[in-house]
């Protein structure tokens, strides 16, 4: 009887050990198979965001491009205005040119006749210390100014328009 009791205990532990053997095996599979999927959409994410990455670096060199035709950005020709201690030049200029959209009717400096409205300047991009970009409309037509400006030291500012385009609408 000794002799099946240690053939029964050998099996029983050959049969707990085999449990566990089956049982670590089967997490194992389902813990790689749930890694292996964290590990995909991890590589997923790391690369959307080396997309995203590069979209930003491409983007922020978009800017630096736009903004280097600016009197902000241009230190020469802000030293021009030094002896003015204006603060931000290029507010100040814009300011004064919207200012000249207060007369009644069209702008002195927009050299057509408003067809739907008023030709009135909208957007304004001080390009220098001498030039100005403009856009005008009347609400459906539209167009554009170069303009010569001069900050004088009495901080009054004079605007002569040099060259206009009026878009054509089809």
């Amino acid at each position: 009887m000794k002799k099946y009791l240690y053939l029964y205990l050998f099996i029983f532990a050959a049969l707990i050990a085999l449990y566990q053997f089956v049982s670590a095996n089967n997490m194992i599979k389902a813990t790689n198979t749930k890694f292996g999927k964290l590990q995909a959409k991890i590589e997923k994410l790391e690369a959307t965001n080396a997309k995203l990455e590069d979209s930003l670096q491409t983007t922020a060199i978009n800017i630096l491009d736009l903004k280097y035709f600016l009197l902000e950005n241009n230190d020469d020709a802000l030293s021009n205005f030094d002896h003015l201690n204006i603060d931000k030049p290029a507010r100040y200029i814009a300011d004064k040119l919207i200012e000249t959209n207060e007369s009644k009717g069209d702008n002195p400096l927009v050299p057509y006749e408003g067809m739907e409205g008023d030709f009135k300047i909208n957007k304004i991009k001080v390009l220098n210390h001498k030039w100005i970009l403009a856009d005008f409309s009347d609400g459906k037509y539209w167009g554009e100014l170069l303009i010569k400006y001069n900050l004088k030291d009495d901080l009054g500012v004079d605007f002569t328009m040099m060259d206009h385009l009026l878009y054509r609408r089809d």
